[in-house]
């Protein structure tokens, strides 16, 4: 039985499916894993919000958020939470193991590959065509995950994302430190406009 009830409707208005089972993560995870050369995040996105409609949008960019809170991977995070969430701790297990149990056999066998044939040209230019692929894959969910964001209009928010990414990206403030500030802020505006509002 679910911890929770998945969310009742998704972004584009569906009816939400029934939570997952704990075989259920554990593919589901296993898929993006296995699919996510270069990055789990675009597949994890795809097959939580838009093929199984386990959670919302908006409802995944949240989860995420909260996951660059907590130590280690993100995406590793997100199984951890994501799996929780819905199975408890056996939840949480079952997501983690789908997703790292997978790519670790395989990366132990390429690595054993790499070892003997590394040197090879041919292997190189298509090491290479992975990597560009994997950044095109970045973009294209990056851009789907501010799109709930930018529906909404919300000024305090786009402002929020706007001087932590000027902080971060350009600036090369240490995270922590523009987190401590922008964290606290974000509440509080939060709070404030809800209160506002209500």
């Amino acid at each position: 039985m679910a911890l929770i009830d998945a969310p009742d409707r998704d972004a584009g208005g569906a009816a939400a499916a029934p939570a997952p089972g704990l075989g259920e993560l554990f593919v589901a995870f296993a898929k993006m894993s296995l699919a996510g050369f270069g990055g789990v995040l675009v597949w994890a996105r795809r097959a939580i919000v838009e093929q199984h409609h386990w959670m919302t949008a908006d409802e995944f960019n949240e989860t995420f958020a909260l996951c660059h809170f907590l130590p280690g991977p993100n995406i590793v995070n997100l199984s951890v939470v994501f799996g929780s969430r819905f199975r408890g701790i056996p939840g949480a297990i079952a997501a983690f193991a789908g997703l790292l149990g997978p790519p670790l056999l395989i990366v132990t066998l390429l690595a054993v590959l790499y070892a003997h044939y590394g040197e090879l040209e041919t292997l190189r230019r298509i090491l290479a065509g992975v990597s560009y692929a994997a950044i095109g894959l970045l973009f294209a969910v990056v851009f789907k995950m501010l799109m709930p964001l930018l529906r909404k209009r919300d000024p305090v928010a786009i402002g929020l994302l706007v001087a932590v990414f000027v902080a971060v990206g350009v600036l090369r403030l240490p995270m922590p430190w523009v987190l401590a500030v922008a964290v606290p802020f974000s509440i509080a505006a939060t709070y404030l406009l809800r209160r506002r509002a209500a």
